[in-house]
């Protein structure tokens, strides 16, 4: 895919830093990082290396990528290797997608509380499946799921969900068997909805008695306990929405679909129009359309875009890809292997990964002139200028 002609690196070098005088006290540190690192990927600032081709006379520097994974331009290489580990997963069933989503009232209050709240829509989406699929008169097994949050619509609005992959199917409990579900029918999505209402509404019950939330602006009275309960009141008798999307057509269309969602970001460079120290453009599409063209372009002011950009920065260290039931990290490996023999399923081939210390001389990336492999010739650090005289790798193509 070609290089964008507008990327959010762009608009953060250019007006990151005006933002940031004007924003003083409003930012966290988490977001003043992802902007520091974006500002920097693939700079000199970041060091990186010199690559030769091995058939002609073309040379490039490559500056080296800062690896966050709120920046669009890293989010490629990481889905890979991420991809290629979760393979050896897979199982020859039916795959079904799951999507959680906090109504709008709720999700005001996830704005000011990240960590507690999408802490919170896991672990209760989570359980809810896994206690509708353990119940005998629906499946009565024990099921195993990838959890990953999303917290954007496409107009980069707050909008927190999980996005569910979940095998058909499920270990019996004594492990011995597996239990398939119907063919293209999970659970029942109504079941699913109401037991996540009210799973959801009872953790966030306990989580303002034990003072873990925060409340500002319009939303102070709800520190008080009775103003709180009756905040939720109606949204106990509300339909939440729980949305479950037909089957995939196979294991390796659970793949491609995982690629385009886990390590996503508010934005990627593609959607950019363009930008200048008033306006950003951005194309999106709006949902509301049920026919025809839905993809628009919105105008916002630069300074509303870093805002609704930066909005959707994680709290450090918490994490926004989880497995739960067979598929949790500590059991996986033997799960997967008790069901291919429980299903006559050959176990899947296990590659040895190279050593991430060890940097590879010849590059994936042919050569942009004739197609030869690329060697690294040499490296240089944070600051330093490289000795070998080259172009920077986007401009030598």
């Amino acid at each position: 895919m070609p290089r964008p002609k507008l990327e959010v690196a762009d608009i953060f070098r250019t007006h990151g830093p005006a933002y940031r005088r004007a924003n003083v006290g409003s930012l966290n540190l988490a977001q003043l990082r992802v902007m520091s690192a974006i500002e920097a990927c693939r700079t000199e600032a970041l060091g990186g290396h010199v690559a030769a081709c091995t058939k002609c006379n073309h040379r490039h520097i490559a500056y080296n990528s800062c690896k966050n994974r709120h920046c669009p331009k890293c989010q490629g290489p990481a889905a890979r290797d991420w991809m290629a580990a979760r393979s050896e997963d897979l199982l020859p069933v039916e795959y079904f997608h799951l999507v959680f989503t906090l109504p709008a009232e709720i999700a005001r209050i996830a704005y000011w509380n990240k960590r507690a709240m999408y802490g919170l829509l896991f672990k209760v989406s989570a359980e809810t499946v896994t206690t509708i699929a353990a119940d005998p008169k629906r499946l009565g097994a024990r099921v195993g799921m990838t959890s990953v949050l999303h917290t954007w619509g496409s107009a980069m609005t707050h909008h927190p969900h999980v996005h569910m992959i979940v095998p058909g199917g499920g270990l019996s409990p004594d492990g011995t068997r597996w239990i398939a579900c119907r063919p293209g029918f999970f659970l029942p999505v109504r079941v699913v909805s109401r037991l996540f209402r009210r799973l959801f509404i009872k953790g966030l019950m306990a989580l303002h008695h034990t003072g873990q939330l925060a409340f500002f602006g319009d939303l102070n009275s709800l520190e008080d306990a009775e103003a709180f309960a009756s905040y939720l009141a109606p949204l106990r008798k509300t339909e939440w929405v729980v949305y479950a999307k037909p089957p995939f057509g196979g294991p390796e269309a659970v793949l491609a679909y995982l690629s385009r969602y886990t390590h996503r970001v508010a934005i990627s460079n593609h959607r950019l129009v363009s930008a200048d120290a008033k306006t950003v453009a951005f194309r999106w599409k709006d949902y509301r359309i049920k026919r025809g063209d839905r993809m628009k372009v919105m105008r916002l002011s630069t300074d509303e875009f870093i805002r609704r950009y930066l909005i959707h920065v994680l709290p450090d260290g918490f994490h926004r890809i989880r497995h739960y039931g067979f598929l949790a990290s500590a059991q996986r490996r033997i799960n997967i292997a008790k069901i291919r023999t429980l299903l006559g399923a050959q176990t899947a081939a296990q590659e040895d990964t190279p050593s991430a210390e060890i940097v590879p001389l010849t590059l994936r990336e042919p050569c942009p002139e004739c197609g030869g492999p690329m060697r690294i010739i040499e490296t240089f650090r944070r600051g330093e200028a490289p000795r070998s005289r080259a172009p920077p790798r986007k401009q030598a193509a």
